[in-house]
């Protein structure tokens, strides 16, 4: 397999493990505004919780050696951005893999409701709304090296010269969108309800998917020195 090919599953298996386990997960079983409703789903689709916290680990698992593999590809382009963007992107890995534990605390404590009803029950359900808040900001500060390593491999994409400029143009504007998100979200508690987030993370996912796409299908014009 080429080393292109391989960037390319490694970058698929992020792609879709993440998006199960950060998106559609949390939007099937977690109801911001109602603790005893997100208990009640958490409980009854158990499951699915835990294959989300699965997800999440593949997910940066992959998220870690992608980047070396990316770097094998591009390291010729440019050395400083080469390592730069490894370094950005593996120290989040860590931080990711901690913050899962909030998601396997939140598995204890419903383990250990069984037997409670009332005030006890109402508590362990909040209990739980804290854990999986706490696990949401984690993944706001991890959020910050998921932009920030888009930078350098945006540039060695655009300089490449065997990967499609534009995609390096959007991987690069994706760094930015990764951090106005989150200084929109840290600073201003009303920043979701201005409805832009979506918008501001376009590049990012725009960029991310469309190199994903052309190095698995092979889209390369031309055969590096690492290859």
């Amino acid at each position: 397999m080429s080393t292109a090919r391989l960037a390319g599953f490694l970058y698929l298996a992020v792609v879709l493990t993440g998006m199960f386990s950060l998106a559609y997960v949390p939007s099937v079983l977690i109801d911001w505004n109602n603790a005893s409703v997100t208990y009640n789903n958490i409980k009854s689709a158990e499951t699915l919780f835990r294959l989300g916290i699965v997800a999440g680990i593949i997910c940066y698992t992959a998220f870690v050696l992608l980047p070396f593999v990316l770097y094998k590809l591009l390291s010729q382009v440019n050395q400083t951005f080469a390592v730069g963007m490894v370094v950005l992107s593996t120290v989040s890995a860590p931080f990711s893999l901690v913050n899962l534990l909030y998601k396997v605390n939140v598995l204890t404590l419903i383990a250990n409701s069984a037997n409670l009803s009332g005030s006890d029950l109402e508590k362990t359900q909040d209990q739980i709304m804290l854990l999986l808040s706490y696990y949401g900001n984690g993944i706001q500060i991890v959020s910050i090296f998921w932009g920030l390593w888009l930078f350098p491999f945006g540039y060695l994409v655009f300089k490449s010269g065997f990967l499609p400029k534009i995609l390096g143009v959007f991987l690069m504007a994706g760094c930015f969108g990764y951090l106005i998100n989150f200084t929109g979200r840290f600073l201003y508690p009303n920043y979701p309800s201005l409805g832009i987030g979506g918008y501001v993370s376009l590049p990012a996912t725009i960029g991310e998917i469309g190199i994903c796409l052309w190095l698995l299908i092979g889209g390369i014009k031309t055969q590096t020195a690492s290859e």
